[in-house]
């Protein structure tokens, strides 16, 4: 564990902006979380405000009322992944207190010439974790995919912003409790953050080395820890107008099962509301025409229904398509271990 840490979420704790915070308040071997900052949320408990379940970490107004910590880790992705002016001071705030600065944002805080100096006067560090390989370093796709001994499931999604990586997280974590040997692929920022040890920052890589990375984190995890099961954590959606991901996954991570996490209150892509989401029916199809893959369960983001609702979704969903449904963070995951061990 590197320390504790004070997560940065000013306005977007609890909305699609602030995914980052809700997976360190969730889950993190990376840090100990001692508050995240949102005055919205000021004197309510963060895993309350996500889940209902207390997590005993306090959302508090700003850095003054915050305990002692190591690292402010910025907690938001805005769209364009770049830091609001209104955040700087923050920022700045936080170095003085001799604390570290870790960021998932594109934009590279260490770049910053006002950001480095104060950071090497007060002797802190900033990790700009999205920040990917050098080139010299990078690995083309070899075709090794095919020596991995585990077997591959990837957690991809019919939008942006749904739960994968949280699904995925999940799964891992029950796997394990089953005495089955897993280990997760991290595909972005969070799950850097949140300690996982294999993985790559795929949207900040050049596009050419995607897959080779993807294949070589893959494959270092297979040799090295010898797991049963490999997961995917999926990135945007197949048909997200500016993400489209995970023909990436599918076409170099080879996995032989997939998890699609969907929310079927959702009409049109996240932000924009002019490209409607396509069928379930299609991504499913998509994937399984395409590829030597199978839709093996489906995650449900029950967002916009109540219980009652969301339970007859899933259970027409499952008559539909003929796979278990279920939401992994109310319902946990004993259907996408079942689904995943028969493989």
């Amino acid at each position: 564990m590197d320390g504790r840490a004070i997560i940065f979420c000013e306005g977007c704790f609890g909305n699609e902006y602030g995914k980052t915070a809700h997976g360190l308040v969730r889950h993190t071997d990376r840090y100990a979380v001692v508050a995240v900052i949102d005055s919205g949320f000021a004197g309510r408990d963060a895993g309350e405000v996500l889940d209902g379940r207390k997590s005993g970490v306090p959302v508090i107004d700003s850095l003054a009322d915050a305990p002692a910590a190591d690292y402010l880790v910025i907690g938001f992705a805005p769209d364009g992944g770049r830091l609001p002016r209104s955040c700087r001071q923050v920022v700045i705030d936080a170095m003085r207190r001799g604390l570290g600065i870790d960021s998932g944002l594109h934009e590279f805080l260490s770049e910053d010439a006002e950001f480095a100096a104060l950071a090497r006067r007060e002797n802190v560090a900033i990790r700009d974790v999205r920040r990917p390989p050098p080139r010299g370093r990078l690995h083309f796709f070899s075709g090794d995919i095919l020596t991995v001994r585990a077997k591959r499931v990837a957690v991809l999604g019919t939008d942006c912003a749904l739960g994968k990586r949280t699904t995925a997280t999940l799964l891992v974590r029950d796997l394990r409790a089953a005495g089955i040997g897993a280990e997760m692929i991290g595909t972005g920022q969070t799950s850097w953050l949140q300690g996982v040890r294999y993985g790559i920052m795929l949207d900040s890589i050049v596009n050419d080395f995607v897959g080779g990375e993807l294949e070589h984190a893959i494959v270092e995890a297979d040799r090295r820890e010898s797991p049963d099961v490999i997961v995917i954590e999926g990135q945007a959606s197949l048909t997200h107008p500016a993400g489209a991901g995970g023909f990436e996954i599918l076409g170099s991570g080879r996995p032989q099962g997939v998890v699609l996490q969907h929310a079927p209150g959702r009409r049109t892509h996240s932000g924009y509301p002019e490209f409607p989401i396509p069928p379930l029916a299609v991504h499913i199809d998509t994937i399984e025409s395409l590829f030597a893959s199978r839709v093996i369960a489906i995650g449900l983001n029950p967002e916009g229904l109540d219980a009652g609702a969301a339970a007859k979704t899933a259970a027409k969903l499952e008559e539909r398509h003929g796979i278990p449904v279920c939401d992994p963070l109310t319902e946990g995951t004993d259907k996408l271990v079942s689904a995943t061990t028969a493989l």
